[in-house]
């Protein structure tokens, strides 16, 4: 089996700080290409979770952002793991994340609030999306499911099938070329696999005889960062969202989960085997090809 490669990159090419966001990040060029180098200082495992979701969206046929693993050096020493990935709106090109386009809609919208925000729901976000074209690469995806509504759903899907937590309203968005816009891939699942529990609450979920701490359990738990309605009291969770969102065109919710139904979760354990051991510890691994087993099953279920 061989490992993930991992790029090496120097703070010293940085030309710009990402300040969007939590984690530490910088632009940087390589040859001609403007990546962006994101530091995984926290030790929770964001690095490789972003590396198995782009291998997952591969399997779905899905348009996503991808990510290398990578090691960021200063001087010559060794400072933090990471990741790298293209800039997914290279100039000309602009990127209007889904806080500026709800806002465009909504002049009371809470921009700068990234969490809890009610007016983050159904309605708001479909009529800011369904309005554009799918995204670049939608070739990949089932015919059914080419739209801007169609591919979202497919994120949606996406999230409740690797439990990732952190769609909120500045990792979605429209890339737009001064004429048309088109939805974005997706980008930014760092926040998938319940990546910041502690090995020792993984092997316990994974041998408890006690229902509520089962990865059942914890699956159930997951919560999305999108609304039913801006009056609900709570966020949808996971496979909730994608539920209410495949309401708006069934036809594609129904594309999705018929590609879902068709891969052997166990084969993604040649994913999980690919990341390097000092990324990721076997009861890592192990953890999360249950937890994919877990929300398929849930997914798939009528």
């Amino acid at each position: 089996m061989t490992f993930f490669p991992i790029k090496r990159v120097d703070r010293e090419s940085a030309i710009a700080t990402e300040y969007l966001g939590s984690k530490p990040k910088f632009w940087y060029r390589d040859g001609d290409r403007q990546l962006l180098f994101k530091a995984e200082v926290r030790g929770t495992g964001e690095d490789w979770a972003e590396i198995v979701a782009s291998e997952l969206c591969d399997r779905l046929g899905l348009p996503h952002v991808q990510y290398s693993l990578a090691s960021e050096f200063s001087e010559g020493a060794y400072q933090n793991p990471g990741t790298v990935c293209e800039n997914l709106a290279p100039s000309p090109l602009v990127l209007f994340l889904g806080n500026d386009l709800l806002l465009a809609e909504d002049a009371a919208y809470p921009k700068q609030q990234r969490f809890k925000v009610q007016q983050h729901c159904r309605l708001a976000v479909s009529d800011a999306i369904w309005v554009f074209d799918p995204p670049a690469g939608s070739q990949s995806m089932p015919k059914r499911c080419q739209s801007a509504g169609g591919a979202f759903i497919g994120y949606l899907m996406l999230d409740a099938w690797i439990a990732n937590t952190d769609r909120h309203h500045e990792n979605w968005g429209v890339v737009w070329d001064g004429q048309t816009g088109c939805l974005a891939p997706t980008f930014d699942h760092g926040a998938a696999f319940g990546h910041s529990l502690l090995d020792s609450e993984r092997t316990e979920r994974l041998r408890t005889r006690d229902r509520n701490r089962t990865i059942e359990s914890f699956a159930k738990r997951g919560s999305s960062a999108l609304y039913l309605s801006d009056d609900s009291p709570k966020p949808m969770g996971l496979l909730e969202a994608f539920k209410a969102f495949g309401e708006l065109e069934a036809r594609a919710a129904d594309a999705w989960l018929e590609i879902l139904a068709g891969i052997d979760v166990d084969n993604v354990s040649e994913i999980l085997d690919r990341i390097p051991d000092d990324r990721i510890s076997t009861v890592g691994r192990e953890f999360t090809l249950q937890l994919l087993k877990t929300n398929q099953r849930r997914l798939l279920e009528k």
